[in-house]
């Protein structure tokens, strides 16, 4: 039975080798392993140890603290370990997308959004 803090930390692998729009196999050879290990990490099916995921870190620009946000606010809100929004491909093509924008207009963009959703609420 997998962990549910080793099925978040593969899902942020996952979700940010997607966003850098990295293949398992790039990753994979990156820090030089078969991409079927890749798969388990992400699917949470093995545990990475911290060596590894400090080279998987560094391969994707991120500190490793990356991997462990959110985790808090799941337990503290639910008592456990549960899927997040960027679990959904739609919100991680947005956010890709939306990451792809300039600055200037990423932020005219982000504060109409922001007054959008105050309009709705």
């Amino acid at each position: 039975m997998k962990h549910p803090v080793d099925a978040h930390v593969g899902k942020r692998i996952r979700h940010r080798r997607w966003m850098v729009g990295m293949t398992q196999q790039q990753l994979a050879d990156k820090v030089g392993i078969k991409f079927q290990q890749i798969q388990k990490y992400e699917t949470g099916m093995n545990r990475v140890s911290a060596s590894r995921l400090w080279d998987i870190a560094e391969s994707l620009g991120v500190p490793i603290s990356f991997f462990f946000e959110g985790i808090d606010e799941k337990r503290e809100a639910q008592g456990k370990v549960t899927g997040d929004i960027l679990a959904d491909k739609e919100a991680l093509e947005l956010v890709r997308s939306y990451y792809a924008i300039p600055e200037q207009q990423r932020r005219r963009l982000f504060d109409l959004a922001r007054v959008l959703s105050d309009d709705v609420a």
